[in-house]
């Protein structure tokens, strides 16, 4: 009977003394969110319920498992298995709390100076992004040493990998040479500034928002939601556009080429008017120009300004439907046009006709009805 209550009571009392102890301590964590909603750390904290319970259940079981005399032949090897269990979830509870610390102090940082300087913010919000994953891979690596070194036959073969730690470091740096190239690009990008999650950037042509950034890669998600995933050694190698970089603020352009006639300073009244109508303009600029002039047409250039590119793409779009519009329904003769008349012959010399200064060849290629003399 012995052989039977202690086993029950052993696990029984330390998975009944988990559930009441992870109860309590979600209750608390749940109080503290609800009184103190300013700050998100006591709610991030509970995502961590479970390897906490996890945790205590094994540590108790760990430490009461020669209590309960259950398969004493195989005591040895339940013991390190429970071992390796409780490492794993220490590590998986640490890099859950380092997580809702980092977000934590992220989300005040945010707070305070999100509209002040969101180009601040987004930088921090990336070089954030980048240490908790290397928190998250630090801690996992040390996890899995920990583990290993519970093994007998892995702590004998430690000198022997030791003193074979340069040529293997040799070995291993020249074949992931790509791999650390990109890790320290993901370290430069971070803390150099160079590109930030949430940044508009263009990259081989594509215009889109910087979506996520790792240690070795990219994530740019375009205008028309695809995403395009490149090495973060990119950035540091050629050369792209950031138009977040510094202040936000752009000034766009819009072209048409019209024609010679066109009424500028009513253009430039109209201008106005669009960009007032207009929400997505700033207030800060406008103009009106001819920059080029061909035989038949000139080009002529609106600028206008916006708080970012979002904003800009939307004021360009607006003038050039608007004006377009304007031109066709107010000034139809503004617009481009091609001359389709057939050009007239110059009169002909010494009082012949003008159609005996056109070539012969020409004649001969004309119909047979067009032809003079016998048919």
């Amino acid at each position: 009977m012995d052989d039977v209550l202690r086993p029950l009571i052993v696990v029984g009392g330390s998975v009944v003394l988990t559930l009441l102890l992870g109860w309590a301590t979600d209750l608390l964590l749940r109080k503290a969110d609800e009184r103190h909603p300013e700050t998100p750390l006591w709610g991030l904290l509970r995502r961590g319920r479970v390897p906490y319970q996890l945790v205590l259940c094994v540590a108790l079981l760990r430490g009461s498992y020669d209590e309960a005399r259950l398969l004493p032949d195989h005591e040895v090897a339940i013991g390190r298995i429970l071992t390796l269990v409780l490492i794993g979830a220490a590590a998986w509870l640490a890099i859950r709390i380092a997580a809702a610390v980092v977000e934590t102090s992220y989300a005040r940082y945010a707070s305070t100076h999100r509209e002040r300087n969101p180009a601040r913010v987004r930088r921090v919000r990336t070089q954030v992004t980048l240490i908790q994953r290397v928190v998250t891979a630090v801690v996992g690596v040390v996890a899995v040493a920990a583990m290993l070194l519970t093994f007998p036959a892995m702590r004998a073969a430690g000198a022997s990998l030791l003193a074979s730690a340069g040529i293997l470091g040799i070995v291993a740096g020249v074949a992931a040479q790509s791999t650390l190239g990109n890790m320290f690009a993901g370290l430069q990008i971070a803390f150099g500034d160079m590109v930030r999650i949430g940044d508009t950037v263009i990259v081989d042509g594509e215009w889109g928002t910087v979506e996520e950034i790792t240690l070795t890669f990219l994530t740019v998600r375009t205008w028309d939601e695809r995403r395009i995933t490149m090495p973060v050694s990119y950035f540091t190698s050629k050369p792209f556009e950031n138009w977040s970089r510094g202040t936000p603020q752009m000034t766009g352009t819009v072209f048409w080429h019209l024609d010679h006639s066109a009424p500028l300073d009513s253009m430039r009244d109209k201008l106005r008017d669009i960009l007032r109508e207009c929400p997505a303009w700033d207030g800060r600029a406008y103009n009106l120009t001819v920059t080029d002039s061909t035989p038949s047409t000139m080009e002529v250039r609106a600028l206008a300004t916006a708080k970012d590119a979002d904003d800009i793409w939307t004021v360009r779009v607006t003038i050039r439907e608007q004006m377009i519009r304007w031109l066709t329904a107010e000034h139809p003769y503004a617009l481009p046009r091609v001359n389709t008349a057939d050009a007239v012959p110059p009169p002909a010399p010494n009082g012949r006709r003008s159609s005996d200064t056109v070539p012969a060849a020409r004649r001969a290629h004309r119909h047979p009805r067009e032809r003079s003399g016998p048919q």
